[in-house]
């Protein structure tokens, strides 16, 4: 009976009971969640580790952010012990209040802040974006689309991209940066994709029509503007990209420090945007990401995949800054 009752009430997760770097990660058993009302129970096939959750789990803060850690990443240990931001699984279990999804359903989904992707089980709220799996993707590809798709996206949103618009990316060959390369293009933009020479292939391969190699050349210098730059780095504030935008063109500050934020809106006058917080992702934003992919339209871009077991040497690796696109965690 003990047997049965711990198999059906407890998991397996990679668990940070402290900051630090990829060692303080560990998989245990802990008790499997039980769906709210309004959540569905999802045993999670893949998820990701991003930069988000090398930030949480190190207090990896943009510049001058110190404010941020005691309020969301905790003050003596994490808040959020299990992280993971996005997940593609099946649904095992569904509240009372839930409607369009039901017990069997493939899913991807969105944790965003509320994590707890990187174990066997997670409750999604239905608030969180929620999609049908790609059926013509694994799990792995699948998941790869999730959290860069969603974040480019909803700052993509905040903008008029149209036919001839010019797009600039300034870190294409990340998670967000490839997917922002491929949804500015699919808009039909003409894409200017900034990287190392190293990735030069891969962003051409996903649409990008300029490559820069940031190592030999300052886009900012060149005299080109665009319509819409899409900052994914942290080192093109508006201070130096100002000459590099159209008259009204948006400056999308996906990574951005407490001086970027702050100055955003003081920034947005003349007819430009300049945000650094892009539009809530809703179930048919993500929904529509997923058909995208289902025709080929949407590509995942996987460097790396890892176990759960493995978890270490995922963060370690993300750690290094030079993922290409997504580091993919294999759960089940």
């Amino acid at each position: 009976m003990d047997a049965v009752q711990t198999k059906t009430t407890t998991m397996r997760a990679a668990v940070a009971h402290r900051f630090g770097g990829p060692e303080v990660v560990a998989v245990e058993e802990v008790r499997k969640p039980v769906p709210k009302a309004d959540e569905l129970l999802v045993r999670v096939h893949a998820s990701t580790v991003s930069i988000a959750d090398h930030r949480v789990r190190s207090r990896d803060v943009p510049k001058g952010m110190w404010f941020y850690i005691p309020l969301a990443l905790g003050v003596f240990r994490p808040r959020k012990r299990v992280l993971g931001m996005d997940v593609a699984g099946v649904v095992e279990a569904v509240g009372d209040e839930v409607e369009g999804f039901a017990p069997g359903d493939e899913v991807v989904a969105m944790l965003g802040s509320d994590f707890g992707g990187h174990a066997e089980y997670v409750c999604v709220s239905t608030s969180k974006a929620i999609a049908r799996k790609p059926a013509n993707l694994t799990w792995e590809e699948s998941v790869a689309l999730v959290f860069g798709g969603s974040t480019a996206l909803s700052f993509l949103n905040r903008t008029r991209i149209s036919a001839g618009s010019e797009v600039l990316v300034n870190g294409a060959s990340g998670a967000v940066g490839t997917a922002a390369v491929q949804l500015a293009k699919h808009r039909g933009a003409r894409v200017t994709a900034v990287t190392s020479g190293g990735n030069a292939d891969l962003v051409r391969s996903l649409g990008a029509d300029r490559v820069i190699d940031y190592r030999a050349e300052d886009f900012a210098r060149d005299g080109a503007t665009y319509d819409v730059i899409v900052e994914c780095v942290g080192n093109a504030p508006y201070e130096r990209v100002a000459s590099s935008l159209k008259p009204d063109g948006a400056l999308l500050l996906v990574i951005t420090g407490l001086r970027g934020l702050l100055g955003a809106s003081r920034h947005s006058r003349g007819g430009r945007l300049v945000t650094a917080s892009g539009e809530p992702v809703t179930h048919d934003d993500l929904a529509r990401l997923m058909r995208l992919a289902e025709t080929g339209e949407f590509r995942p871009v996987i460097d790396r995949t890892f176990d759960l077991d493995d978890i270490v040497d995922a963060h370690r690796y993300v750690d290094t800054g030079r993922k290409r696109g997504n580091v993919v965690l294999r759960i089940a």
